[in-house]
């Protein structure tokens, strides 16, 4: 069995097992931080329903007919989705800053959470909103809602590896990481909020394999180590980009 698992339960072990988690992860030492109950779960259901009143996302319950039928709402501004018309993406972002300003006002600030988490696990760096050369921020984070239909591939979020975004400042990163914070999981039916993580770093042999749909059958073959992340509300991941939910 293999023991490349993540690291958990807190920032306190984290930092006991490795002196700079962000570099373990880069070097895939380790497939994720986990820190458990990183945010109040009573709060995030009271930012679920502040979501669902103001009409930012619906809720779970039957929307047949209904003209809204996305499978998946941002709440936010992404890169992925908006980058290909740049100072459309920056005005987004703008406007999400504003956003973030009152939207979670009475609870404790869930994106403050996870910065506050990444210095933690950076030593010695500046952790801070992502920006062009002209000071133009990109957006600080997004909520994520996930509705019945909707599934990841195997894959690889990148802006150099899969999209080339070379006309951002981020594209000069080489290592890129994510951050989840579950704020409410899948009812009783579904399969939770889960990651399936791949210890292969991406090279060319790799992405026919993502692109066609056989990585899991490439894994199985080149015994490639792997390892599952399975959050409840109010848990924190850390980890590289490239997964499955």
């Amino acid at each position: 069995m293999s023991d490349w698992k993540a690291v958990e339960p807190d920032l306190k072990t984290a930092l006991e097992k490795f002196p700079n988690p962000i570099k373990a992860l880069a070097h895939a030492q380790v497939p994720a931080v986990v820190i458990r109950q990183a945010y109040d779960p009573a709060q995030g259901l009271g930012l679920i329903r502040r979501f669902t009143n103001m009409g930012l996302m619906r809720d779970g319950t039957d929307h047949k007919g209904q003209a809204d039928q996305r499978v998946r709402i941002d709440i936010g501004t992404s890169l992925g989705l908006r980058g290909h018309e740049k100072d459309k993406f920056l005005d987004h972002a703008e406007t999400s800053h504003f956003m973030f300003k009152f939207l979670f006002e009475g609870f404790d600030n869930p994106v403050n959470v996870m910065y506050d988490a990444l210095r933690a696990l950076c030593p010695g760096k500046d952790v801070k909103v992502a920006r062009e050369k002209d000071g133009r921020l990109y957006g600080p984070a997004i909520f994520r809602v996930h509705y019945d239909g909707h599934r990841y591939k195997p894959h690889i979020d990148h802006v150099v590896l899969r999209e080339n975004r070379t006309a951002y400042e981020v594209y000069r990163f080489k290592h890129q990481f994510a951050g989840v914070l579950c704020l409410q999981n899948a009812d009783a039916s579904g399969p939770g909020v889960q990651s399936l993580l791949h210890r292969c770093v991406w090279t060319p042999e790799v992405q026919p394999h993502i692109t066609n749909d056989t990585f899991y059958d490439y894994a199985k073959e080149k015994n490639i180590e792997h390892s599952r992340v399975v959050l409840q509300p109010g848990d924190l991941y850390n980890g590289p980009k490239k997964q499955d939910h």
